[in-house]
């Protein structure tokens, strides 16, 4: 269970009457068009490199937990004016500084306004360098 929203793997994200998303299939169908295919290649990125991860909804959005943790390490959205990736692990966004950098970033959140420019090759080895380094600290 995530400790701060109370969403569980199993059984997050229960229907409002706003219909909110409650699979990631239905997340990414209601998405915008244009950003569609970036989401998607963003969720076959995770589940491709985030091996043995559960895949669920929590605060709204699509988010991947490890076996036996409490809280998710890697979440993703379609925001109004951008596509967010958040990557919770403190390690390592600190290991990937000089990487980060350049993008738009907040504490967690790395922020693609423009879905064409989405750096799937750095997201690629932050998900990769999550799922390497074991249980960890998340933010």
């Amino acid at each position: 269970m995530d400790p701060v929203s109370g969403a569980t793997p199993a059984a997050s994200g229960t229907p409002a009457a706003n219909a909110a998303p409650v699979t990631v299939d239905s997340y990414l169908a209601a998405a915008p068009d244009a950003r569609r295919p970036a989401l998607t290649r963003l969720r076959e990125l995770c589940l491709a490199e985030l091996t043995g991860y559960e895949e669920y909804i929590a605060y709204g959005m699509p988010a991947y937990v490890r076996p036996g943790a409490e809280a998710g390490e890697i979440a993703w959205a379609n925001q109004k004016q951008y596509i967010s990736f958040y990557l919770l692990r403190t390690d390592v966004r600190d290991a990937f500084a000089d990487r980060l950098a350049p993008h738009d970033m907040g504490k967690a959140c790395l922020r693609f306004r423009n879905p064409a420019k989405v750096d799937f090759d750095l997201l690629r080895d932050l998900l990769r360098a999550t799922a390497e380094a074991g249980p960890g600290k998340v933010c």
